[in-house]
């Protein structure tokens, strides 16, 4: 005779908590994960933050080079890294990059609704070397049915994962969370059809929590300009 296992409502919450758990901690860890398959050996960080991605891409590129626009994370992520040579944080935006360098990989993290759409696709194509690779977690607005039903389960596991991350109140946000932000103003469909025009053959995806991601592979006989 066969076994019955009941489960609990405990233990069907528990899976969910899992589960979300796991999403949450994607975007980082898909970032790092598609620059180490390009084999890229020099990165570059825009938006860096506190310097968690910047932490995992240091795993397999030469250097890392991390610009962070508010001085107060530029100067926490400077201090993470002052005894590794390979990683440089620099104190501007994406305008105070050096112009004449190229780099391998470019990875942005909830950074690209920041800057006007368009010319910074640009930008980040021409900030490539030969076969580099643009790498982006963005954010993007909701606008229609579709994006409607996409955004109920994130609708269900955003208060979910506030309790699992943040179970007592706290005086002030964590240090990676105190930058300003601001709200997205293009939809998946502008940015796809921005991405068409300045990235062919970018490839996007729409994730949980209002994300996306953007991965293009920049011609590999000639730079990405």
């Amino acid at each position: 005779m066969a076994t019955v296992i009941r489960r609990s409502c405990k233990d069907d919450m528990q899976v969910i908590v899992a589960a979300v758990t796991r999403r949450h901690r994607v975007p980082d860890l898909k970032v790092s994960g598609q620059v180490a398959s390009c084999g890229a050996r020099h990165v570059l960080d825009l938006g860096c933050g506190t310097g968690n991605l910047a932490a995992l891409l240091r795993r397999r590129a030469a250097t890392v080079t991390g610009l962070e626009p508010d001085p107060a994370t530029a100067r926490i992520a400077a201090e993470h890294f002052a005894h590794d040579p390979a990683v440089t944080i620099v104190h501007t935006d994406f305008a105070g990059r050096d112009p004449q360098r190229r780099w391998d990989a470019v990875t942005l993290v909830a950074v690209l609704h920041h800057l006007p759409l368009a010319p910074t696709l640009r930008e980040l194509r021409g900030c490539l070397t030969p076969g580099g690779r643009l790498v982006v977690v963005g954010c993007y607005r909701e606008a229609g049915p579709a994006d409607l039903i996409a955004a109920l389960p994130a609708m269900v596991a955003n208060p979910i994962m506030g309790l699992i991350k943040h179970p007592a109140r706290a005086d002030a946000p964590p240090l990676h969370m105190r930058a300003p932000t601001a709200d997205p103003q293009e939809t998946l469909t502008d940015i796809r059809a921005a991405a068409a025009r300045e990235l062919p053959g970018a490839r996007i995806r729409r994730r949980l929590f209002w994300r996306y991601t953007l991965v293009y592979d920049a011609p590999a006989g000639r730079s990405g300009a």
